[in-house]
């Protein structure tokens, strides 16, 4: 984080601050960042879901890349925490699995920053109604 040197940095920071803590409450897909959702139910925590979170939260700042870490509850992946859940602007999410600080740095700079997927992603096993044409 910048060093605070006047007024006007301080109020850079809380807009800044401001800014990514209404994409956390409205999740808006459409603004053209990197979102990751943090699974911190009761087995994410234990696993040391918030240790990772942390982790991509300070390591995505000291790359300078525009993210929003959020958390979420329990995805149900219980058997792979912890675990998070990547979208890059235009496309799907991935879930990845076994995420602990080593793993984070490398989907930050694999997938995040050089879009190649990485080992652990833990592969969709669900339709939406939209998929099955449901009215």
């Amino acid at each position: 984080m910048a060093k605070v040197k006047s007024l006007d940095d301080l109020k850079k920071i809380k807009e800044e601050f401001l800014s990514k803590e209404e994409l956390q409450k409205n999740g808006d897909k459409s603004l053209g960042i990197v979102q990751i959702k943090v699974a911190m139910a009761t087995c994410g925590i234990a696993s040391g879901a918030k240790k990772t979170m942390d982790y991509l939260i300070n390591e995505l700042d000291n790359r300078a890349i525009d993210a929003v870490v959020t958390q979420t509850g329990c995805m149900g992946y219980c058997y792979a925490e912890p675990t998070i859940e990547v979208t890059l602007p235009g496309k799907e999410p991935v879930v990845f699995g076994y995420v602990d600080e080593k793993r984070a740095g490398d989907i930050i700079e694999k997938y995040i920053q050089g879009g190649e997927l990485v080992g652990d992603v833990i592969p969709v096993n669900y339709e939406t109604i939209e998929e099955h044409n449901i009215e």
